[in-house]
This record gives structure tokens, C-alpha cells and sequence, in this order.
């Protein structure tokens, strides 16, 4: 039981860390969150949480492994967590931004619908193989072969909620009234910025090799 302890809290350590380092799914939440609302924020870090639960599902059934040693299935993968990137990075380059009174007076963009929001941080969560080589190499190392059903659940479970909660913290504090306010005053900005990184986040996930 210690051991098991042991094991899940470097695990959980570790995950933490690479969810707070800025990936898709960072760039994502900020720009829903704050050039649409906190609802819209909350159900993408709903939706990166789905992305989390076939990674891991996936990764418990040994299919991980599959992918990891197939270039087809990984390139699979790969290029449609590029296109979907650009796809994004693009429409968030065409923006022409809005301005605070606008939001205010309803003048804004339509706003983003939770089932959009939820398949946006779906779609950005599940095609992305760094994810799957990242999930790959955490279960590898800390997850006993001999461990049980309800073991692998408790690993995979931890890793869904933390991902839920911490991009749930994001999306709640880049939206308190002062700070949404700062970004909104930049909007067009906020958008170009996600934009490029975007669109340089899948550059780098299209040049990605196994």
C-alpha cells in the first residue's frame, strides 16, 4: 500500500508539472475563456478531461503501446491534431477582435455554445500523439504490471480530475472582472497571439516522429 502511495503521488507530481507547462490545451482555455466566457472555459477543460479519459482508457488497454510502435497510426494522429491547429490558428488570425463596451452591450461575437466548447477542448486534448507518448511513458513507469483494475482506475482517474480542476482554476481566474477586462481591451491582439501559437503548436506537432 505504501508503495502504491509512493508511486501515485510521484505520478500525480509529475502531471501536475506538465499540465502547467502552456501546450494546445493552455492556449485553448485562455482564448475561450476570456473572448467568450467562463461557462465556455469551463466545459473546454470539461472536454480536455474526455480527451484525458480515452488517452488513459487506451492506455490501460495496452493499445498505447500499438500506436507508439506504428509510424501509420502515429502519423494518423498527428496530422489531424496539426490541421485542426492551423484550422484554429487561422480563424484566430482572421479576428477583428471586439471591444469591452461591446461585450457589455451585446455587440460581441456570438457566444460559444458548451456543446462547442466541450468538442473544441475534446478535439485539441485527443489528437495530439505527444499525449498519447506522454500518457505511455507516466503509466510505464509508475503503474505495477501486477497492479489491479481498481489501481489503474484510482491512476487514471487522478489524472482526469487533475486535468478538469487545473484548467478549471485557469479559466476562473483569467475571468474574475479585472483581469478578463485587461485581456478584452486587447482582444484583437489576444486572438493574433493565439493564433500564432496555435499554428506554431502545430508546426511543431507536424514535425513530431515517434
Amino acid at each position: 500500500m505504501q508503495s502504491f502511495f509512493t508511486n501515485w503521488l510521484i505520478m500525480a507530481s509529475i502531471f501536475a508539472a506538465a499540465l502547467a507547462s502552456p501546450g494546445p490545451d493552455f492556449v485553448m482555455a485562455v482564448r475561450n475563456s476570456v473572448l467568450h466566457s467562463r461557462k465556455a472555459g469551463i466545459f473546454t477543460a470539461i472536454g480536455f478531461g474526455l480527451g484525458v479519459v480515452v488517452h488513459v482508457t487506451y492506455c490501460l488497454a495496452g493499445l498505447a503501446l500499438v500506436i507508439a510502435q506504428s509510424v501509420v497510426a502515429f502519423n494518423i494522429l498527428k496530422w489531424i491534431g496539426a490541421a485542426y491547429l492551423f484550422y484554429v490558428g487561422i480563424k484566430a488570425l482572421r479576428s477583428q477582435g471586439f471591444d469591452a463596451p461591446d461585450i457589455i452591450d451585446g455587440q460581441g461575437p456570438p457566444s460559444m455554445t458548451p456543446v462547442e466548447a466541450l468538442r473544441s477542448g475534446f478535439i485539441t486534448n485527443l489528437f495530439n500523439p505527444k499525449a498519447t507518448m506522454f500518457f505511455l511513458a507516466l503509466f510505464t513507469q509508475f503503474i505495477d504490471p501486477h497492479i489491479g483494475l481498481m489501481g489503474k482506475m484510482v491512476y487514471g482517474a487522478t489524472c482526469i480530475v487533475m486535468t478538469m480542476l487545473w484548467f478549471s482554476i485557469v479559466v476562473t481566474v483569467l475571468t474574475t472582472p479585472k483581469v478578463r477586462a485587461v485581456f478584452l481591451r486587447a482582444s484583437k491582439w489576444v486572438d493574433r497571439v493565439c493564433g500564432v501559437m496555435f499554428m506554431a503548436l502545430g508546426l511543431k506537432l507536424a514535425l513530431a516522429k515517434i
